[in-house]
């Protein structure tokens, strides 16, 4: 059962401002495949923006570059895969691609960096299989027919990197290895991968000791955190370099929220407005510890950084996420009790998820972490039945449902749903009173309904209750509520 439209969104294009480089390379390309005002897509890092527009199948344009870097270019129109073409660029240098087709990932590359021609040698290697990646993408596979082919595609570059030269391309394809493997469960190559782990932080040459501490970090993964489990401190860095620990939040006995964020990850940007607005609201009982996942120097630079709310610090060593976090994803928030108790854990974001957030922490205790928009506000025993008090946020034009078969859950038993007041069961609804006052585009479309559940009378008041909406797959769960 559906629960509500997902509203899709775009990755923002980040401009890069703020900025100060005055070097630069350059990039062209062609290939007579590409159509009139096809998008160019490229950056740094994860700084992305639209560079250029293919016209009579070229393109050019420039990068800030101060030093050896990791760049990419994509492309978007008609025929063009969701793919990167990763580029070694360095001050004055200009690298030319050029194919005879749309699957730009697979073009030749004339560049005088070795980086770039050790890329070059991984991706002929695996030309077959990053071809029928591409194909499937442009087909819009399901991810389980893509995810054999993606682990093919792991293990071919597995294959050839112990023969290449270490240097920044073995490396940066390297911990995308090691970055995939730490996100998929039971990963089949797991012990080829430790041992290539091993050989290449071997022959090394200095400078990569980072990315290598990271690499280790997702081969050997630290124990994660889970529920119920006590915090554990970390140091992190302010924006101008000063060293803090996580649990100076804790300072004021409020509850912290973990916000895991990278420049570039457009769910992240969206979010701000919200996340601020609900800040002002719960000082008193929350802080948020903002956790930048970007190297030092591009986190400080970027406009954005400067917008965080609550502590602004920096975790390019993600030594942090690799305790906190079961996944590679961002946004990831994690919500720790005064007491130092991780209470949930979240991925994503809809809007709404930071105002129902705040309504769960002003109602009775509750754990609505499956989906924050929705949160109980009011519980009322009785005779007659358990009362309860909902509030659902979202963005106007996604709808919701409340299922006939919804109940609570305690003392081993289950208790019905009797009646509805504020909403008709089974039918799709809108939120209908607006949230905010902001004139940002999600936030100042986010508002909220408020409806009344009533339940069977519980034999005996538990000490807490579950609210499950009905047997379902997808059905809103709000666990653990406090009956005091």
């Amino acid at each position: 059962m559906n629960k509500k439209t997902i509203i899709t969104m775009m990755f923002a294009l980040v401009a890069m401002t703020g900025l100060a480089q005055t070097k630069t390379a350059t990039v062209t390309g062609y290939s007579p495949a590409l159509k009139d005002g096809t998008l160019v897509l490229a950056g740094t890092g994860t700084l992305v923006n639209v560079v250029d527009t293919v016209q009579s199948g070229h393109f050019a344009f420039t990068l800030p570059v101060e030093e050896l870097t990791n760049g990419f270019l994509g492309l978007m129109g008609e025929g063009c895969p969701n793919f990167n073409l990763t580029l070694f660029l360095r001050p004055g240098v200009t690298v030319k691609v050029t194919g005879d087709d749309c699957f730009y990932p697979l073009w030749k590359v004339e560049s005088p960096l070795p980086e770039q021609q050790t890329e070059s040698r991984i991706t002929e290697h695996c030309r077959d299989v990053i071809t029928e990646l591409m194909q499937m993408d442009l087909a819009h596979k399901p991810w389980a027919e893509r995810e054999v082919v993606e682990m093919k595609y792991m293990k071919q570059q597995m294959d050839i990197l112990p023969s290449l030269p270490v240097d920044a391309a073995t490396i940066r394809a390297l911990w995308g290895i090691s970055m995939t493997a730490k996100n998929t469960p039971n990963f089949p190559h797991m012990e080829q991968l430790k041992q290539l782990e091993k050989t290449i932080a071997a022959r090394a040459p200095k400078g990569f000791e980072e990315q290598l501490a990271e690499i280790h970090n997702y081969v050997y993964p630290p124990r994660l955190l889970q529920v119920g489990d006590e915090a554990v401190d970390a140091e992190l860095l302010d924006m101008q370099g000063q060293k803090h620990c996580l649990f100076e939040a804790f300072a004021n006995g409020k509850y912290v929220l973990l916000d895991f964020w990278g420049i570039g990850c457009g769910p992240c940007m969206m979010s701000e407005p919200e996340m601020r607005e609900v800040y002002e609201r719960m000082k008193d009982k929350l802080e948020i510890v903002a956790i930048n996942q970007n190297k030092l120097s591009e986190w400080q630079k970027h406009e954005f950084s400067k917008r965080i709310v609550g502590k602004n610090w920096n975790n390019a060593m993600k030594d942090i996420s690799s305790k906190y976090c079961d996944m590679g994803a961002i946004p990831y928030y994690v919500m720790i009790s005064p007491d130092k108790r991780i209470i949930w854990k979240a991925v994503g974001y809809q809007p709404g998820y930071f105002m129902g957030m705040a309504e769960a922490l002003d109602g009775p205790k509750q754990d609505n972490s499956s989906n924050l928009q929705l949160a109980i506000r009011k519980v009322d025993f009785n005779a007659n039945g358990t009362a309860i008090t909902f509030r659902y946020y979202a963005h106007k034009t996604s709808w919701f449902s409340i299922a006939k078969g919804s109940f609570l859950t305690a003392n081993g038993k289950k208790y019905k749903l009797t009646a509805a007041d504020g909403i008709t069961l089974d039918e799709n609804h809108y939120t209908q009173v607006k949230a905010s006052e902001s004139t940002d585009e999600f936030l100042g479309n986010t508002y909220y309904s408020d409806f009344t559940l009533t339940f069977e009378p519980f034999d005996t008041i538990p000490t807490t209750f579950d609210f499950i909406e009905g047997d379902v797959q997808g059905a809103f769960v709000i666990r653990n509520v406090s009956a005091k």
